[in-house]
């Protein structure tokens, strides 16, 4: 399987040259009997202590071609239907300026929202879909219906239930109602209430949250942690804190859109490297420490580095070692989103840095969320003492935003006490290992089924690929039919060619979930054509690395 993506210069794996093997040593190279040259993607020694296999396989030519023989036969209809609905041959559900504001400034853009009223209504069916359980492993769906060709939708009074959940990240499976977490959060509500009313600084602070602060400290091995009531903010809103006027952030491709909006309102200067490219990367630190700013040429404040845990669509892992080895090497700062890694990831559950063995202070700045392997809600910043008492009286977060609710931080308390062992049982170990175990596994029998699949081996977020625009709703809708719950991803949250279904892989799924998911969507697969992938499953093979030799990067 390439290391390349359709579209993307392949860029030799993206290893930097600095950190790359010794001459002695070469990588090897195997050649399908098509000629298309794969790099395994297994590391042993040298930086990388584990085998680490990632795989992008190529889109094929002719599928791309469908693709957009697709998007460019939807966007004439739409024209069409614009001018239907222009003359009012059509009747129109979209919202626009009354008759008489024509003149005026339009408060609705008619390009911008071209997409979402001629090709996202078509199969806007299959997002918002709502549930009336709790969202583990099985979940109740309510079954809607549209008239209007899903402009309005109307519910049935139907039930579906028991469907297997393969799209919430509840990855440890503590998004649950009974059990230890369950119980400590009614008991907590009990005695605390739901609502703090006030901000942390003014008579918002509870003793549990400073306890749950110490406790994600201790977790992750760090001086110091603070705790914030939205993920989303913990980027947009500590970001702006840490980077200014005269700081270079150095963000990969495919960060988050909550990290992009954080580098954004910092007013810091923004160059984007490849994703997970360390040649993109150290070239753009070494032109950073060379040319320093723009026109006036003075060293940069400051230069941060900004990557993911787990690319949330992409499935891969970040090549934290090697940001790592660069960051000290041109004496950078490191801020780490694990908001999809913490808890999923390593032997311990303590994401990333663990699944690599690094040192915790390596990483600058440690973010995760608690939104996901935790059941909970929020998220939190953690490194050393210096920086969390900074953010404490900086951070527009901590400083306007109401306090976390009281059952919400028990949630996160307990259930990161169960994963750390720390509550007498074994549960938070076996869960940890278990997701482990689904994953490899549910990626595997993907592969052997012919799929294309994207990302990492280890990495609970599994993309498939789909491809063209029509298969984007049909496959969510077939799914359903036999009860299988998918989240399906396409165009602007992806590459216009690159729709996918996106799987999340939850401990809470027994081996029978994962082989009956598999059959149906095998099933579905065969139904809709959608095992395109032309390589068959290859043991990897192994290529050392030496972080002792360095080379100069050809530009």
């Amino acid at each position: 399987m390439t290391e390349s993506r359709n579209g993307r210069k392949p860029a030799r794996n993206g290893f930097a040259k600095s950190l790359h093997c010794s001459p002695e040593r070469p990588p090897k190279h195997h050649r399908h009997s098509d000629g298309e040259e794969v790099h395994a993607a297994s590391h042993h020694g040298g930086l990388f202590g584990r085998p680490f296999v990632e795989s992008f396989e190529e889109t094929p030519m002719l599928v791309a071609v469908l693709t957009y023989m697709g998007y460019g036969i939807l966007t004439i209809f739409g024209y069409l239907r614009d001018f239907l609905r222009h003359w009012k041959i059509e009747r129109c559900h979209i919202a626009r300026e009354k008759e008489e504001q024509k003149d005026f400034v339009p408060l609705y853009q008619d390009f911008e929202n071209f997409y979402t009223r001629n090709l996202y209504m078509r199969i806007r069916d299959n997002w918002n879909r709502p549930i009336c359980s709790v969202p583990g492993a099985r979940m109740d769906l309510l079954e809607r219906a549209s008239r209007d060709y899903n402009w309005t939708f109307e519910y049935t009074g139907r039930v579906v239930r028991e469907v297997i959940n393969l799209g919430s990240y509840n990855y440890l499976g503590f998004a649950e109602n009974t059990g230890r977490c369950a119980d400590a959060a009614a008991e907590v509500t009990a005695a605390y209430g739901v609502g703090v009313a006030s901000t942390r600084q003014e008579i918002g602070n509870l003793d549990r949250h400073e306890e749950m602060e110490k406790l994600v400290a201790e977790f992750l091995g760090v001086e110091s942690a603070m705790a914030f009531g939205m993920g989303f903010a913990t980027n947009s809103m500590n970001i702006p804190a840490l980077a200014g006027k005269g700081c270079l952030i150095l963000s990969d491709e495919l960060n988050h859109a909550s990290l992009v909006l954080g580098a954004r309102l910092s007013g810091s200067t923004i160059r984007v490297f490849k994703h997970n490219n360390m040649q993109s990367l150290e070239k753009l630190l070494r032109e950073a420490i060379v040319h320093g700013q723009p026109r006036t040429h003075r060293p940069w404040k400051k230069i941060l580095i900004v990557v993911e845990g787990i690319y949330s669509m992409e499935g891969s892992i970040v090549r934290l070692p090697e940001v790592i080895a660069l960051k000290k090497r041109y004496r950078a700062y490191l801020y780490l989103d694990e908001a999809h890694s913490i808890g999923a990831l390593g032997r311990r559950g303590r994401g990333v840095v663990d699944y690599f063995g690094l040192d915790p202070c390596d990483v600058d700045v440690m973010m995760g969320t608690f939104t996901k392997s935790f059941g909970a809600a929020g998220g939190y910043i953690a490194g050393k003492r210096e920086l969390i008492e900074y953010l404490r009286s900086h951070s527009h977060s901590a400083v306007y935003a109401t306090s976390m609710s009281p059952p919400v931080v028990e949630q996160i308390f307990t259930s990161m006490k169960c994963i750390m062992g720390a509550d007498g049982t074994t549960i938070g170990c076996e869960r940890v290992q278990r997701l482990a175990e689904n994953t490899v596994y549910f990626r595997r029998r993907l592969r052997e089924m012919g799929f294309i699949t994207y990302g990492n081996n280890d990495s609970p977020v599994v993309p498939m690929m789909l491809y063209m625009p029509a298969k984007i709703g049909a496959f969510g809708r077939e799914m359903l039919k036999r009860n299988i719950g998918v989240v399906v991803v396409g165009f602007p949250a992806t590459p216009i060619i690159e729709s996918r279904a996106r799987f999340c892989i939850s401990a809470g799924h027994s081996k029978d979930m994962l082989d009956r998911a598999l059959r149906a969507i095998s099933e579905v697969g065969d139904l809709l054509h959608l095992k395109y992938s032309r390589h068959r499953i290859r043991p990897p093979l192994a290529r050392p690395f030496d972080d002792s030799v360095y080379e100069d990067i050809d530009d």
